[in-house]
């Protein structure tokens, strides 16, 4: 592709984003910018959460992540299924019956402030990481496709990516999210189907013959369930995706501040059900494309590039394709990034400024000032954490953001579980121990499982195996005197 191309479609692209900007943000204030005023239909709010479930590691790294791993990721996807009824029924209720802002409020009135901040700290870190990860995919495509050719350092490719969310987020936020990000879903999935379509026809298949191609292929395969020390075994992922779904999304103000913008907890639940069964069905789209990809480059005798997140970039956009798989690639590859990163910074922006800096008890007349301040501050923050990413990072990024979110949305969980199940109250002071050394732990564990465990390796399950060393570290702190103000339920 020209970088002349790949400009026009971004600015097309980016233009019809800022319209959709300039028409929502209209009159938005603090609550239209945390929580939309709770007034976002449901069924637009689960549309774009697709997209935002998604994002670029899931565009690029699942499709070249069929090689390794076959269709095993699946396994993990159908775990989601549990995971998002226990957020629709049990976890939804409980923060609207709380009206929350931030979810992490939960955390202050059921163990004490202590609590509430450790938790925050730990979404900040986890969400602020992940999104670094997602973008970084996003920035080194630009940089190959197109600021290479003028000459363009990484880094300014990094701010300039950046800056395209500000623009249209620092208004609107969430009231102008759930609009762009529905736009974002629409382009992000029928690029993919598309995509699949002009692959297979690229092969000779119909559009009919495509999924038997694929299902008759290596890389077809779904279960595991010969070898409990693989990380792929069955229950391991399936587990795994279960309690990924209840962390990263209902355990994220990311995600759920979304939900908590509809209109009652019955349209916010509606809204969690649809979504969870469409995302089932548009990641196993996502694995055919990459069974295609590798075979198309078996058939035409392609060299697979040195790593898996580079390969439907490389066949999109390399010209062994007609041009318009290349577009399509570009417009489904940015649509998916945005529409978790815009949301991410949003929702960073919102925890610090209600869970850390007590946004709501400031005089009104301070509170739009700090909430810019602060969402210019997380900009800065995701451009920094994407540089230090494209220094250390050499593996899959898909595989690098659920290792991450293992150690971070660890304690999130396990804290969660703690205060839902039981009335246990603990030393509220001493839960940020606990939260910091329950990671250490887990690494440890994972580091020595083959010596300790006959061969055991851990895979995605070590965000369970976190969660359950805080639990167990929160029975230590236990104490018969409840701080005042707090819950016990």
């Amino acid at each position: 592709m020209s970088p002349t191309l790949v400009l026009a479609v971004i600015l097309a692209y980016f233009a019809l984003l800022y319209a959709i900007a300039a028409i929502t943000s209209k009159g938005a204030g603090n609550s239209s910018f945390f929580l939309g005023d709770r007034k976002s239909p449901w069924y637009v709010v689960a549309f774009g959460m697709i997209g935002a479930s998604l994002s670029g590691v899931t565009f690029i790294s699942v499709p070249g992540w069929v090689g390794d791993s076959q269709f095993s990721y699946m396994q993990m996807v159908l775990g989601y299924l549990p995971g998002y009824a226990v957020i629709a029924f049990v976890l939804m209720p409980l923060y609207y019956r709380l009206q929350l802002t931030s979810i992490y409020g939960y955390l202050e009135q059921r163990f004490g402030r202590a609590s509430y901040r450790t938790g925050a700290s730990f979404f900040l870190l986890s969400r602020s990481i992940g999104s670094a990860a997602r973008l970084y995919l996003v920035a080194v495509v630009l940089q190959f496709t197109l600021f290479d050719a003028w000459g363009v350092p990484f880094l300014l490719t990094v701010v300039l990516t950046i800056v395209f969310i500000w623009i249209y987020t620092h208004r609107g936020g969430i009231r102008t999210i759930i609009w762009t990000d529905m736009l974002q879903t629409a382009f992000m999935v029928g690029a993919v189907l598309l995509t699949v379509v002009l692959i297979g026809r690229e092969l000779g298949l119909a559009p009919g013959a495509i999924w038997e191609r694929v299902e008759s292929s290596e890389y077809s395969r779904v279960f595991f369930f010969e070898d409990g020390n693989s990380p792929r075994f069955f229950w391991k992922q399936f587990l795994a995706g279960m309690f990924i779904a209840i962390a990263m999304t209902g355990l994220d103000q990311d995600m759920m501040q979304k939900n908590l913008s509809c209109r009652s907890i019955g349209e916010a639940q509606k809204n969690m059900v649809s979504f969870s069964f469409v995302l089932v069905a548009v990641n196993m789209v996502f694995l055919a494309l990459g069974a295609l990809l590798y075979i198309f480059v078996t058939e035409k005798g392609i060299a697979l590039p040195s790593r898996s997140d580079e390969l439907y970039p490389l066949i999109a956009t390399g010209g062994f394709l007609p041009l318009a798989v290349g577009v399509l690639f570009l417009l489904g590859l940015i649509a998916a990034a945005y529409s978790s990163a815009d949301s991410a910074l949003t929702a960073l922006t919102t925890s610090a400024c209600v869970d850390l800096l007590d946004i709501e008890e400031r005089p009104q007349e301070q509170q739009e000032n700090l909430r810019k301040r602060v969402h210019i501050g997380m900009s800065v923050l995701l451009v920094v954490l994407i540089m230090l990413f494209r220094a250390f990072n050499d593996d899959s990024v898909i595989k690098a953001v659920f290792t991450i979110a293992g150690y971070t949305y660890g304690p999130l969980l396990g804290l969660y579980a703690f205060g839902m199940l039981t009335r246990v109250v603990v030393r509220d002071r001493w839960v940020p121990l606990v939260m910091v050394l329950s990671p250490l732990l887990t690494y440890g564990l994972d580091h020595w499982s083959e010596k300790l465990f006959q061969g055991y390796r851990f895979g995605f399950e070590l965000l369970l195996v976190n969660g359950a060393i805080s639990f167990l570290g929160l029975l230590l702190l236990r104490t018969t005197v409840r701080p005042s103000g707090t819950l016990v339920r």
